[in-house]
């Protein structure tokens, strides 16, 4: 102890700059900061390189750079105030893309200002902010530490089918299309409770061409990662039980990289096919299991939330059903409206508010999905053709945040977990085994049960239950908010 107190206390006192170390100081605390809070957004080595190039080496060379530039003549009255600077900048600067992963014009400004300003006044105090820094660098290290180990130690026995099913040989092949619309409510839970709201235009506009709308249908989780991962895997995860601070373990590689249904239609000769309007579910650069996608990862920024600017996704369909005719085809589209609700309470307009503007979002998917099931039709007239939603729209929170605490409140449970599924079967004849669509867990199992002509498979359903993780109101853990019968409910779940 005394050996590092002595580093410290020598460090502190001599009157050496060290512009390197100014410059990894500032960049090491923002690097550790994101990988431990959003490590399941940057979980590969391409995300490593570039934190280390743009958080830890450039900042080093531009470091040394400017001290080198200033000890000459013509720059001496500066440099006393150029690592200070650079530094303060550098470490304020690195967090607030960290927070924002946006440029944040005036917060920039601000961040300019306060820095100059620092340097002037506290100039002789850098080697204490360097120090603090590092102080802050080793909490990191134990912090990311401990969410990377349990990350790679996590086991994947639950994604373990019970059955034969990824062996399934389908007897009929239509081109099958999943349309997702984020957040997009059943219509029997728009027409009361917390939406107050008639949807008969849409709902009509899909019987008229033929869908079948299962009004009581719903998720088992409250997320599109935890909801879209147990449904490409046909499993409960169960919020992974609370095993890691990210919403769900490894949740973006199972939807786009490998699982049980890509699996099965891979193993059917189809081609896959992943569109979406926006790149939420690629921002972990996660190896692509679909044959086509309408995003290139050289497109797409290291730091972010997805969520920024939408892409055109209509033209590329259009083009995939042209160009893939010799196979069938599997297509997961992903629509981002209606949404949720805000996620925080700084952002929220408020229950009402936030309904209106969940009300604007519900009309554009509608506009949305109605062109891209007239291309579908006009291209593929023998389709199969399934809208199903990941979650509810949380309409009658204040914000998402708010339905971590216990609630009683049932229409508030429903807007969490109410969900849309709508299915144009070909030749419009709804199989009699549809009656098993209750919740999302379940669709892929029933079609290949209906596409292998295969009713064995149906002996494996999953429980057709909701769960919620609960972090106030109650012990912290994951409840079934509803249950097999559809009923609510408030039972704690226990790990085997």
């Amino acid at each position: 102890m005394n050996t590092v107190q002595d580093v410290f206390r020598n460090f502190l006192n001599d009157q050496k700059e060290y512009p390197v170390l100014a410059a990894v100081a500032a960049g090491l605390y923002p690097t550790l900061f994101y990988f431990s809070t959003n490590y399941g957004l940057i979980n590969s080595w391409g995300h490593v390189g570039f934190f280390v190039l743009f958080f830890l080496f450039i900042p080093m060379v531009v470091f040394f750079l400017f001290h080198k530039l200033t000890q000459y003549s013509k720059f001496k009255k500066l440099q006393k105030y150029v690592l200070p600077f650079l530094n303060v900048f550098v470490f304020l600067f690195l967090l607030k893309i960290c927070l924002y992963a946006d440029l944040e014009i005036y917060i920039s400004i601000g961040i300019v200002v306060f820095s100059a300003l620092f340097a002037f006044v506290f100039y002789r105090q850098l080697k204490k902010i360097i120090t603090i820094q590092l102080i802050l660098a080793v909490i990191g290290i134990f912090t990311v530490i401990p969410e990377i180990t349990k990350q790679l130690n996590y086991s994947e026995d639950w994604m373990i089918q019970p059955d034969g099913i990824e062996q399934v040989i389908f007897k009929k092949k239509p081109n099958i299309y999943f349309i997702q619309p984020d957040g997009y409510v059943n219509f029997l839970e728009l027409k009361k409770g917390k939406y107050n709201f008639d949807p008969s235009d849409f709902e009509n506009y899909l019987v008229s061409q033929g869908f079948k709308n299962y009004p009581s249908f719903r998720s088992n989780y409250a997320s599109t990662l935890t909801s879209n991962s147990a449904t490409f895997m046909m499993k409960h995860h169960y919020y992974n039980n609370l095993y890691s601070a990210s919403e769900a373990v490894n949740a973006r590689d199972i939807i786009i990289s490998d699982n049980s249904v890509l699996k099965i239609f891979r193993n059917n000769g189809y081609k896959t096919h992943f569109l979406a309007e926006l790149p939420y579910l690629l921002l972990n650069r996660a190896k692509l299991g679909y044959d086509t996608c309408n995003f290139d990862y050289g497109d797409l920024g290291y730091i972010g939330t997805g969520l920024e600017e939408r892409q055109d996704f209509l033209t590329p369909l259009g083009n995939v059903i042209d160009d893939y005719t010799a196979s069938p085809n599997f297509f997961f589209i992903e629509i981002f409206n209606p949404g949720h609700i805000q996620t925080s309470d700084s952002d929220s307009s408020g229950i009402e508010g936030e309904r209106a503007l969940w009300l604007k979002g519900l009309h554009t998917a509608n506009l949305v999905m109605e062109k891209t099931i007239d291309i579908i039709k006009s291209k593929d007239p023998n389709a199969l053709i399934v809208v199903m939603a990941d979650h509810g729209g949380y309409v009658g929170f204040n914000h998402t945040k708010e339905a971590y605490s216990k609630t009683a409140d049932e229409d508030a449970i429903r807007s969490i977990f109410s969900s849309n599924l709508s299915i144009l079967w070909p030749n419009y004849d709804a199989p009699e085994i549809d009656k098993n669509f209750k919740s999302s867990v379940n669709l892929f199992r029933v079609l290949f049960s209906w596409l292998g002509e295969d009713d064995k498979y149906l002996n494996h359903l999953q429980e057709d239950e909701s769960y919620m993780k609960i972090k106030s109101g109650a012990p912290e853990g994951i409840y079934k908010y509803i249950n097999e019968n559809d009923e609510i409910t408030f039972e704690k779940y226990i790990s085997d």
